[in-house]
């Protein structure tokens, strides 16, 4: 087992390579779920308020946007630093807007399983940032 901050585990496997697959490839997937099919996402994932495809479709970009960093921080270490940051941001700032809205979900369960999710979410991904930033300070040389 590691240290919780560097390095691989046992297994060999490093959590911030694992941490960006795990939020990259999911990201990417909503963003074009979003993009491609808004119903389908506004049904089964966002049932948030009235449909609107427009804002739906914005929120898509920035989905796809902040998902490519992670996904190219596989094979650029050096992206994976503000790649992690940008997220644990937008995440944090999400996980806000849905405790503000938690009981506007439709079923309602997933209002509170969003309020609890992302704010999670939000501390793994700071714990990557952070992770993946004591990994840069070993590889560099003061």
């Amino acid at each position: 087992m590691n240290d919780g901050t560097t390095g691989t585990t046992r297994l060999g496997i490093d959590p911030v390579v694992a941490g960006l697959l795990v939020f990259g490839l999911p990201s990417l997937l909503l963003g074009l779920l979003m993009a491609f099919d808004p119903g389908a996402f506004f049904e089964f994932v966002g049932p948030y308020g009235a449909r609107n495809d427009h804002y739906i479709h914005d929120t898509a970009s920035f989905q796809i946007a902040l998902a490519v960093p992670l996904l190219v921080g596989l094979r650029l270490p050096r992206w994976r630093v503000p790649a992690l940051a940008a997220n644990s941001i937008q995440w944090g700032l999400h996980s806000i807007s849905h405790l503000i809205d938690v009981q506007r979900a439709d079923p309602s369960w997933l209002g509170y399983f969003d309020a609890i999710a992302l704010p999670a979410g939000t501390a793994l991904l700071l714990w990557l940032t952070v992770c993946s930033w004591r990994q840069e300070q070993e590889r560099e040389p003061v």
